[in-house]
């Protein structure tokens, strides 16, 4: 699965579980570490965990991706899943304000997952109909 398509799966995963100021940055032409970063957070360290759980679980089903290795599951204030060529960061609110990831980044491109974020939240309406 390409890269970008990964990283709006994660994204969609984080939007179905309520995760608020989703980010989908774009990073590939900046640095070898990642194609793209997505940044989202819980109102909690339960709802960052539960958020980092649902977007392995998804990712997993979905896309038959796991990560290679995940940071942060103890403190649960900051929860990083690296798929390689996406890494996805789940923060309390505080500790995405301290860390500020967006602006580290700033000279990466957002991409406007909003037609992703529409489209499969009107496919899940759809099935419970």
């Amino acid at each position: 699965m390409e890269s970008r398509e990964l990283a709006i799966q994660a994204a969609i995963a984080l939007d179905k579980k309520k995760a608020a100021n989703i980010k989908v940055i774009k990073v590939r032409d900046l640095t070898v570490l990642t194609d793209y970063f997505v940044i989202a957070n819980g109102t909690s360290t339960t709802h960052v965990a539960a958020l980092a759980d649902e977007v392995e679980f998804q990712l997993a089903k979905n896309c038959s991706e796991k990560p290679s290795h995940i940071e942060g599951s103890d403190s649960k204030r900051w929860i990083l899943l690296d798929y390689s060529n996406v890494i996805v960061n789940v923060f309390t609110p505080d500790t995405r304000d301290f860390y500020g990831l967006e602006h580290q980044w700033a000279d990466g491109e957002e991409v406007d997952i909003s037609a992703e974020l529409l489209a499969a939240e009107q496919a899940a309406k759809a099935e419970m109909q």
